[in-house]
């Protein structure tokens, strides 16, 4: 990486502090933002020739005063900040009477955040309003799974609602990343990153009425608007939920966080053509900087999960389920297959006490196994059992497992993001890597904390393999396209951070022939659909979720999904379209790994692949892609039977347009050498 700091006297000169706009753009001029200092503050964005936001207000309402209200500038100044990975941004600093605004401007993304000059005490309320040009067509995760009846609690698993902004739901919450589909192709992307000592935001249809957003008769509602929402901060709580698993507000204040001193990053990511969202890196761009001093003990890899296929072994001689045997084989099955992790879900521990284990399986015995034989155990506990009995309870369960051997923990039913919980996160984090424990978060998604604690290796948040056990059928198929949603995730669920998805299902099934098993399960879409998911879907800690049983049935499948690795010194996005498809080719070390997907809609693809070249760390010179390549693809029948498929050698260079057929709900997939 090579940067550098540049003041450039011009943009110095073109900002006296008298001055109403402010500009601020890309180092190379195509994305621009206009900051419009008067009764409120308001910023607008325009891309090339496309106007992507209208002037939307900023501001924050704390218990003294609002920021942003009747704004006095003292100070403003310009930066840019170059940089050869990513072409840097131009940064603008607007210094007001108790707090500043910073604003940053990079090739496809404009964001801006509130910094406090001194800590607020209490903050009531942020308006953060996103004003687009036109009725635009949208894809909108809405909150639709309540805790308890409590608006603000939820496990972020959503599918997309695909409507114009106008048709948009008034007062139902929808999670960020947020999709607008502008003209010309464009894509444009709301979400945050850099969450810290602060609630995660979600957006409501419609302008925010604080005073705020009410400044000016310029800034009235609007049906193609967005504006934040916060969950306010909790006063009580009670266990409850699911098999008693969550800890759910029963008394909220009348405020969203206290004790603040900064505030997230509002990022609107604009993208000329889909494929450029794939592998984008704007939430670690504006993340924080890794607090973990050593971080060589973080291992990723690839896991034996054993909770989706339900213990469901055959060919054996003790009773499968949660019992030592079981998981002694697990363990001799990721062995044999360099899986470097089993997880041992729930059932292994007393229900209210992670330190009692269960009376049914020898849990010492099976993690020294595994030590034995070179596999690592990961525990599955709930965060109320964690958290609920302070931090040195909870520093007591890690320190004792770690001294086990047991190298992390899938800590799961979070189920939300305000403050309190948010903090929480942090400070679980910090335990964990003081005791060089790996975490697998579920029930939240990401929200710039694994850049602080890369030990953080997964997050869930996302409609995962999971819900083929319980998806209902209606009319001739499953409710919900789970295909279509597979291509719609690297585009948007993938930009704020890796998700636990857990693919690897060697059961599959067209549209026609789907239905939910719980004991039983299947996947929407072909055998090869499941298998370029280990390329495609970001998730350093990635499972294999079917049985050990299903698949050895399917070793020449096996086999090709362990060689595939979990983390890349190279994302390459060279083709898709949200929603129908995506092409990705990833590098590690000298080995090139290409795999393609689509929704329901069969697609023959031309794939250009004079982008794969790497640098020769020996010479110092470019190499173009040249090797064998290890290809499995959908069968030709596999639009009848989705578990058909071809498997295939063949030379292939970066000078190769790449014919590729996909299935329906298909899928293709390489590992070059």
């Amino acid at each position: 990486m090579n940067a550098r700091l540049i003041t450039p006297i011009l943009a110095l000169c073109c900002l006296p502090l008298s001055a109403k706009v402010y500009t601020v753009q890309s180092l190379l001029g195509d994305m621009v933002v206009n900051i419009n200092v008067d009764k409120s503050i308001t910023w607008d964005i325009t891309k090339g020739k496309t106007l992507v936001l209208k002037p939307s207000v900023i501001s924050l309402q704390t218990d003294k005063q609002i920021f942003g209200v009747n704004p006095k500038v003292r100070k403003a100044t310009v930066h840019n900040y170059k940089n050869d990975d990513n072409g840097g941004y131009q940064q603008l600093l607007l210094s007001c009477n108790g707090y500043d605004v910073e604003f940053r401007v990079y090739l496809n993304a404009a964001a801006y955040r509130i910094i406090p000059k001194k800590m607020i005490n209490k903050v009531v309320n942020e308006t953060s309003e996103y004003r687009f040009a036109g009725d635009y067509q949208s894809f909108v995760p809405y909150v639709n799974d309540n805790r308890e009846g409590e608006r603000w609690c939820y496990s972020f698993e959503s599918y997309y609602d695909e409507a114009p902004l106008s048709k948009m739901y008034q007062d139902s919450l929808a999670i960020t990343p947020l999709a607008v589909c502008l003209p010309e192709g464009k894509k444009a992307v709301v979400m945050e990153s850099d969450v810290e000592n602060y609630p995660g935001m979600y957006l409501l249809k419609g302008t925010s009425t604080t005073a705020a957003s009410t400044a000016s008769a310029s800034h009235a509602s609007s049906a193609y608007s967005l504006h934040a929402a916060f969950p306010p901060y909790p006063l009580k709580e009670e266990i409850g939920g699911y098999n008693r698993l969550n800890l759910v507000p029963t008394e909220r204040a009348n405020y969203i966080a206290e004790k603040v001193t900064r505030l997230p990053w509002r990022i609107v990511l604009v993208t000329d053509e889909d494929k450029q969202l794939v592998g984008n890196d704007i939430a670690k761009l504006l993340g924080a900087k890794c607090r973990i001093k050593d971080t060589s003990w973080i291992k990723p890899g690839k896991v034996a999960w054993d909770w989706w296929n339900n213990t469901n072994i055959t060919g054996v001689d003790f009773r499968a389920g949660i019992n030592t045997e079981t998981y002694k084989y697990y363990v001799d099955f990721a062995q044999k297959n360099g899986l470097e992790y089993i997880i041992i879900d729930e059932g292994w521990s007393d229900p209210e006490n992670l330190l009692i284990f269960s009376d049914k399986m020898d849990m010492a015995g099976i993690i020294d196994y595994a030590k034995q034989n070179g596999v690592g155990v990961i525990l599955w506990s709930s965060w109320r059992n964690l958290i609920q009995r302070g931090h040195e309870k909870m520093e007591e369960i890690m320190k004792h497992y770690g001294d086990m051997g047991v190298k992390g923990f899938k800590v799961d039913f979070f189920d939300r993001d305000d403050q309190k919980a948010i903090n929480s996160v942090y400070e679980v984090a910090e335990c964990a890597a003081k005791h060089h424990l790996l975490l697998d978060l579920h029930g939240m998604r990401p929200f710039g904390v694994q850049f602080a604690y890369p030990n953080i290796v997964n997050f869930e948040g996302v409609k995962g393999l999971e819900n083929s056990k319980w998806e209902p059928r209606v009319g001739d198929g499953p409710l919900h396209d789970q295909p279509r949603y597979d291509v719609t995730i690297p585009f948007l669920r993938a930009l704020l951070g890796s998700f636990d998805y857990t693919p690897g299902a060697m059961v599959n099934a067209v549209r026609s022939q789907f239905f939910g098993n719980n004991d039983h399960p299947m996947s929407q879409g072909t055998r090869v659909h499941q298998m370029a998911m280990y390329t495609i879907f970001d998730a350093p800690l990635q499972m294999l979720a079917d049985s050990p049983t299903k698949y050895m049935q399917n070793q020449e499948c096996t086999d090709f999904i362990a060689q595939i690795p979990t983390v890349y010194d190279q994302v390459v996005p060279l083709d898709g379209k949200l929603g129908e498809y995506v092409v990705v080719a990833k590098r590690k070390g000298a080995r090139w790994y290409i795999a393609a997907m689509n929704n329901w809609q069969a697609r023959d693809l031309t794939v250009d692949l004079s982008l794969l070249i790497k640098m020769n760390e020996t010479n110092n010179k470019l190499e173009k892609l040249n090797g064998w390549a290890n290809i499995f693809a959908d069968g030709i029948n596999a639009d009848r039977e989705a578990t058909d498929y071809k498997h295939t050698q063949r030379q292939i260079n970066s000078d190769d347009k790449l014919q590729i057929h996909l299935a329906p709900g298909g899928g293709w997939t390489a590992i070059v050498e």
